[in-house]
């Protein structure tokens, strides 16, 4: 009897992928409008929210390639499942920590459930989706992270003024476990495990990556990106509340900082169609960011421009730099050392991001404590951002136009 082909997977499900990517995002985004709830009720000082801040990226940082490796081999949709659970039950019992300890123990916790639940959402689509409608799909998905914070950022401060910091918590938790049952009943498994790759395939993958130059300079242009924009962005809340403005406003402004970014990501993907060459792109991208932080920090309270034009500088900021994380992408297919070494090369350069945003928000916070405000904020962005225009020059020399 021979065997009937596989259904096609309705249209919605990549959407409930990428509504799980969103909803894994949340947890990022869930907690720079907590900090000051936080620093009351548990005596947090600003340098252990600036680790709060960036411990979910730790299992990122520490092994991005290998949770690639772990997604492929317990299947993409399983992988998912199991992260939006870690997800859930780390949320659920933060909200009932009493201690910073706790909380930073359970934060690392979210971090591998956040990983484990997006890094496998691109092939996952992939394999939901028909050819024809592959880069829309992915498109989109790139605006999970962005879209998710900024959710994070608008709706947290209404609910913790509402209801405190835990029911805070404990709503993400069951957010994140109806996504999960969500993802469970309406995506099939059609990323049901391969064969899995020997462990000396797996290994000599792993090698040739590292072995080139190409997956280096984009790993590390992005360690650059993501360590300054999650440092401006997730201390907003605290900048903001420390001028007296409203914890709604502050809800407001910081969102919408965040979900400009999206604009960066989408715009990039046109200019480079367009012709634009990538390290052209992130010579721009992060050229603007350091004057956009400039003109926002520099001078702090007493600074010659008045409130709205440095609120504007900060997304231009955002919104600008948007386009340095789609253009990494689209370099990646491009210096990765060979076609089997894809995916290896975007682990490589998402571990590399999570480092970034590791070091980021502590070196900021640190910063801050030191000069007794955040008026420097622009100096260590503008070290990144140098930093970066030399590793673009490199990638312009490394990659060749085409």
């Amino acid at each position: 009897m021979g065997s009937s082909a596989p259904p096609t997977p309705p249209r919605s499900a990549a959407w409930i992928v990428f509504a799980a990517g969103v909803c894994a995002a949340l947890h990022v985004g869930k907690l720079p409008p907590a900090i000051g709830a936080l620093q009351q009720a548990l005596g947090m000082t600003l340098l252990e929210a600036g680790f709060l801040l960036s411990l979910v990226q730790a299992a990122g940082m520490t092994a991005g390639i290998a949770f690639g490796v772990l997604a492929d081999a317990m299947g993409l949709r399983r992988s998912m499942l199991l992260g939006l659970v870690l997800l859930a039950a780390a949320s659920a019992a933060g909200a009932v920590a009493h201690g910073v300890p706790a909380l930073l123990a359970l934060r690392a916790i979210e971090g591998f459930g956040f990983l484990m639940a997006v890094l496998p959402a691109p092939g996952l689509i992939r394999r939901l989706v028909a050819p024809q409608r592959l880069n829309v799909m992915l498109g989109v998905w790139g605006t999970y992270m962005p879209l998710g914070a900024a959710l994070g950022l608008l709706v947290g401060p209404l609910w913790i003024d509402a209801f405190g910091w835990r029911p805070w918590w404990a709503a993400l938790a069951a957010l994140t476990t109806a996504m999960a049952l969500l993802l469970w009943r309406g995506v099939a498994d059609a990323a049901a495990p391969e064969r899995a790759a020997p462990a000396d395939s797996v290994m000599s993958r792993v090698r040739l990556t590292l072995g080139a130059r190409g997956p280096w300079l984009v790993a590390m242009s992005f360690a650059l990106y993501s360590s300054q924009w999650l440092a401006v962005i997730g201390f907003l809340p605290v900048i903001y509340a420390a001028a007296g403005v409203g914890s709604a406003t502050t809800g407001v402004l910081t969102a919408l900082a965040a979900a400009v970014n999206m604009l960066g990501n989408l715009g990039s993907g046109r200019l480079l169609q367009r012709g634009v060459r990538p390290p052209r792109l992130l010579a721009i991208g992060f050229i603007v960011m350091a004057l956009a932080a400039a003109a926002a920090f520099a001078g702090g309270a007493g600074s010659a421009l008045p409130p709205a034009m440095r609120y504007a500088a900060v997304l231009l900021f955002s919104m600008v730099g948007g386009v340095i994380p789609a253009t990494l992408f689209a370099l990646a297919m491009r210096v990765a050392p060979g076609e089997q070494t894809v995916s290896t090369t975007v682990g490589w350069m998402q571990q590399w991001s999570a480092f970034g945003q590791f070091v980021g928000p502590p070196l900021v916070a640190w910063l801050a404590a030191r000069a007794g405000g955040w008026h420097w904020t622009w100096a260590a962005t503008g070290a990144a951002s140098l930093a970066g225009l030399v590793l673009a020059r490199a990638i312009a020399r490394t990659v060749p136009p085409r």
